[in-house]
């Protein structure tokens, strides 16, 4: 009866962990419907590898101190800016911040990814790779609010 009742507590744990998950349609799904670049503007990226590690720490992000999404596990968004400088932000118990400079007609990819902190994990910045990023794209989540994302 105990390992019956473990076995049910340790399934209700993973099902709330992967609730956290991204989820919805992945990046190979809707690429074709993604937009093209306007003028003067890049893009960019930001996504998080799906992983139980960190599965709970799911933080806003922010460009230039405007929320732009979520750091989910599994997901995906992007966001359209005028060539400029750029400060990226997630915070938890400590804020961690990528500076970067976009240019018109550039994409750049920002991978958010878990580590472990003092009280409670923190999620860290890192400009990532296009060819690595494109590979890990195709299989994650978007994430994305068009509200947020169309914002500038």
């Amino acid at each position: 009866m105990k390992r019956v009742a473990r076995m049910v507590m340790a399934g209700m744990a993973m099902s709330l962990l992967m609730a956290g998950c991204a989820s919805g349609v992945k990046h190979s799904e809707m690429a074709a419907s993604i937009p093209a670049i306007k003028p003067g503007e890049g893009r960019i990226y930001f996504l998080r590898s799906a992983s139980m590690f960190g599965a709970a720490i799911q933080p806003e992000i922010r460009l230039n101190n405007q929320v732009v999404g979520d750091s989910k596990p599994g997901g995906f968004f992007f966001v359209d800016r005028p060539a400029g400088k750029y400060l990226a932000s997630a915070s938890t118990e400590t804020e961690k911040t990528l500076s970067f400079a976009l240019d018109g007609a550039e994409t750049k990819y920002v991978r958010s990814s878990p580590s472990i902190g003092l009280m409670v994990g923190r999620v860290v910045l890192e400009l990532e790779t296009p060819t690595k990023a494109k590979e890990e794209l195709s299989s994650l989540s978007y994430t994305g609010d068009v509200m947020k994302t169309s914002a500038k």
